[in-house]
């Protein structure tokens, strides 16, 4: 199966993930919401599939470019 690797677009504070290592997700469902200059901007998964890593937690500082989760599908 094939993989897609969401990365942070932007970098700031990661306030919260909506996802575990299992979980199915669709196309368009918020995965995760990253703070950034007092914003938070939704992160939201880009296919259908299965979450097969999740590399970030609630309160970790992430940098443009940094793996948030790994989505099979």
């Amino acid at each position: 199966m094939a993989q897609e690797v969401v990365e942070a677009p932007l970098p700031g504070k990661i306030l919260g993930v909506n996802v575990t290592m299992g979980n199915t997700v669709e196309e368009g469902d918020v995965i995760c919401t990253i703070e950034a200059m007092k914003m938070e901007n939704p992160i939201v998964s880009p296919v259908k599939g299965s979450v097969t890593e999740v590399a970030v937690t609630s309160g970790q500082t992430v940098k443009t470019g940094n793996k948030l989760v790994v989505i099979e599908y």
